[in-house]
């Protein structure tokens, strides 16, 4: 089959188009034939050695298609399902053999590629906003890039559970989408301060919590921006790597918490992801949630579709098309 592959640790050229082994199913996997593979900035963290893995490897985590066998001890799943899945390796590649305690059955109504754009992304909103920190009517939330994949799927679960939500872009066109996923105010970062706006959209009480994936440039004045006893919650460091900070900071300014969640322990047993991925599909039939796909690459530009994100020009989500 032919696969995207990484031999070493670097920028988008290492992503090669390849021939690859085909995977068999083994016990308890299934095999699929991919239609879409999600892309996420933990496939670049893993291409550039942020978080290595044993090289070579396919990258990718997340996609969706129809089974094509079963290995042994499955009864879950049969030849013909279509699924969809996350934390799933090896998701660059015509064909991926996948454990089933991490698929889930795409509903009839729910396209293919809908169900690939949505999983890791889908998942990982829904576990910020419903066991990260709460949200709850009353609450007041910024979440920073938010109208990239993951912040416009935030934005429409903090407004779904009562919250209040201002949201960070870098362009008009980007507000547009923040403010047509239900934001209450959107800040142009490149056109003012977020955090003088925060404090003066707040009156000076500062937000509840924080949701920040960009990470080093804005980590410091988020902090600025929470009340005190705050949720400073960063889940991705598009910008780069925060520094080492001193816990003092926190208890300076007003016991803070920080947290640095990821999707394993979200989403640790079976029940924990049918229950989050039984929410975001039953959203997306209901009409309740919007998903939407920015642009798809053809696999073989896998390269193309990491400059794309990298450039930070994602106004919702990438897909890649074996």
């Amino acid at each position: 089959m032919k696969a995207i592959r990484v031999h070493e640790f670097g920028g988008s050229d290492q992503l090669r188009y390849e021939d690859a082994p085909a995977p068999k199913p083994q016990a308890d996997e299934a095999l699929v034939k991919l239609e879409a593979a999600g892309l996420n900035f933990i496939d670049i963290y893993h291409r550039t050695g942020a978080y290595p893995l044993q090289k070579p490897f396919i990258p990718g985590l997340e996609g969706a298609g129809v089974i094509q066998s079963v290995g042994q001890n499955v009864t879950e799943f049969a030849p013909g399902d279509r699924v969809a899945w996350t934390m799933g390796p090896n998701s660059y590649a015509e064909e991926v053999a996948v454990a089933t305690r991490l698929l889930v059955k795409i509903p009839d109504s729910v396209g293919t590629q809908t169900a690939a754009a949505v999983m890791l992304q889908g998942l990982t909103a829904h576990f910020l906003a419903h066991s990260t920190f709460p949200l709850q009517p009353g609450h007041t939330a910024l979440i920073h890039a938010a109208a990239g994949g993951v912040g416009l799927l935030l934005v429409q679960m903090a407004k779904k559970a009562g919250a209040w939500v201002v949201g960070t872009v870098s362009t008009e066109e980007k507000a547009k989408l923040a403010r047509n996923a239900g934001a209450d105010e959107v800040i142009l970062y490149t056109q003012a301060d977020f955090e003088e706006e925060i404090k003066r959209l707040t009156n000076g009480q500062g937000v509840h919590v924080v949701y920040d994936s960009v990470g080093k440039t804005t980590f410091d004045k988020s902090l600025n921006c929470l009340r005190p006893r705050g949720y400073m919650v960063l889940f991705g460091q598009a910008s780069g790597a925060v520094a080492p900070i001193d816990p003092q900071i926190l208890n300076q300014k007003g016991s803070l918490f920080l947290t640095r969640p990821t999707s394993a322990p979200y989403l640790a047993t079976r029940e924990e992801l049918l229950w989050r991925a039984n929410d975001v599909f039953g959203w997306l039939e209901a009409g309740e949630l919007n998903v939407r796909v920015d642009t798809t690459f053809p696999l073989a530009e896998a390269k193309a579709a990491h400059d794309y994100m990298e450039g930070r020009n994602t106004k919702g989500k990438v897909l890649l098309i074996p």
